[in-house]
């Protein structure tokens, strides 16, 4: 019987742990990374889980929310704040019409109106009419009282007011007397931007 010398048993050790420990290096490689790619994955489902359970909640509402628009569309009671019509061109002649006969009431001239082009998309449409008008210090307060009172709602959105008056010699009192006497019931050319919200179908 031959006995190997002690100088190779280290070496068949380190062979052997080598022989295993390659092994599981070489795993440990692969799994580490595949362990880590498992739980992004994990993350990200559990993720698309919970928006798509909150896209599903949003959908559930839809039909409330249809539901309420066409009741808020068929009230009644919103008939104060909004013009309906088909079209935002018929709404903005409905409020030139409205605006034409509060100028007439407040005994008032119509110069001009006009209808704005709308500025970006605004829900609900805001139908924009611009108008220029003659009367009184009186008229234009009267106007400004009924514009208040209107209904469907009308708002005042730029005012301009121009005196047709003319400069006064003061050197001569008896001049400004007559003059100020003549220009009490003077005109005023009175220039101002009105708006109304509408419920309606396209421009």
């Amino acid at each position: 019987m031959t006995l190997k010398p002690a100088t190779d048993r280290p070496l068949c050790l380190g062979l052997l742990g080598a022989v295993v420990l390659v092994p599981i290096l070489l795993v440990a490689a692969i799994a580490i990374p595949w362990l880590g790619r498992i739980s992004a994955l994990d993350d990200a489902i559990a993720g698309n889980r919970d928006q798509l359970q909150r896209y599903q909640r949003l959908v559930g509402t839809l039909p409330k929310l249809q539901a309420e628009l066409e009741q808020a569309r068929t009230n009644d009671a919103f008939d104060a704040f909004y013009f309906k019509a088909p079209t935002q061109a018929l709404a903005g002649a409905q409020i030139q019409t409205q605006v034409q006969e509060i100028v007439t009431a407040a005994a008032g001239r119509l110069i001009s109106t006009q209808i704005l082009p709308p500025e970006g998309q605004e829900t609900p449409p805001r139908i924009r009419v611009r108008t220029q008008i003659q009367g009184s210090t009186e008229t234009l307060t009267e106007m400004l009282y009924r514009l208040e009172q209107a209904r469907p709602f009308l708002f005042v959105e730029r005012l301009s007011v121009r005196s047709s008056a003319r400069p006064v010699d003061l050197t001569n009192p008896a001049m400004a007397r007559r003059r100020l006497v003549a220009d009490q019931g003077g005109d005023l050319t009175v220039r101002l931007d009105i708006y109304g919200f509408v419920l309606g179908g396209a421009r």
